[in-house]
């Protein structure tokens, strides 16, 4: 059956993560504690198909972690023949937009992002790691260093993800992301990647979780909404997390 297939296959590649990844995923924590620890802030930015909403103002986990996300929009509707003018300088609109919303946005130096590309090719992800990065922000890249090896990078640059995160934890998905072969198809079925960064995310939190706690400062941590007092709960750590930042 498929579906125990690809069960196993959650197993294998979160086994890879436990036997490959820790010194990684313990590295980052150690940089989000230290955030924590000295007034800053602790961002998670598209982690594939909404992922880092998994991690955000769920039961369990951190109240420090917030989402990262922007958009920017430019009409100047213009006749057809005078599309794509010369411009007195080369000018990339998706790139300027990632670097006008790390400036525009509350992170500052010390703070830590986590960012995720399964290939490691997308422009606008590598552009926010190298903005962020050169900010003073330690930069997670989570993304597949097998995928990644057999593509080229979109980014003008040539950089992939691996490239320009600061720290980078591999997902262990393969190239291509899909794991199960199926004799009904020319190429494997059903991604892995998705599991794989949500598991990676966790694991960095609950490392972020032990640390703070040895060294007595524990983080603030939700309940869930649906237990008695859960809400009046949240409601309290939420305000000392506003004073505390952590």
């Amino acid at each position: 059956m498929l579906a125990r297939e690809y069960a196993q296959a959650v197993r294998d590649v979160t086994q890879r993560i436990e036997e490959t990844q820790m010194d990684a995923i313990g590295e980052a924590a150690e940089a989000i504690a230290d955030a924590l620890s000295s007034g800053g802030a602790f961002w998670v930015h598209n982690i594939g198909h909404g992922g880092e909403r998994e991690l955000n103002h769920r039961a369990g986990g951190l109240v420090a972690t917030k989402i990262l996300s922007f958009g920017f929009n430019v009409s100047s509707p213009i006749a057809e023949s005078l599309k794509g003018r010369p411009r007195a300088e080369d000018v990339q609109p998706d790139l300027e937009a990632v670097r006008l919303a790390v400036r525009a946005s509350e992170m500052r130096p010390g703070d830590v992002l986590i960012v995720a590309s399964v290939s490691g090719r997308t422009a606008r992800t590598v552009e926010l790691a190298r903005a962020a990065s050169e900010m003073g922000i330690t930069v997670v890249g989570l993304t597949s260093l097998e995928y990644t090896a057999e593509i080229e990078s979109d980014h003008p640059s040539g950089d992939r993800l691996c490239d320009a995160a600061d720290i980078v934890i591999d997902n262990c998905a393969p190239f291509g992301d899909a794991v199960l072969e199926c004799d009904a198809y020319d190429h494997r079925v059903l991604p892995i990647s998705g599991v794989a960064m949500i598991t990676i995310g966790w694991m960095i939190c609950a490392e972020v979780i032990e640390r703070m706690k040895q060294r007595g400062t524990p983080p603030h941590v939700y309940m869930s909404v649906n237990r008695p007092g859960g809400r009046e709960y949240n409601r309290q750590i939420e305000s000392r997390y506003n004073e505390l930042g952590y």
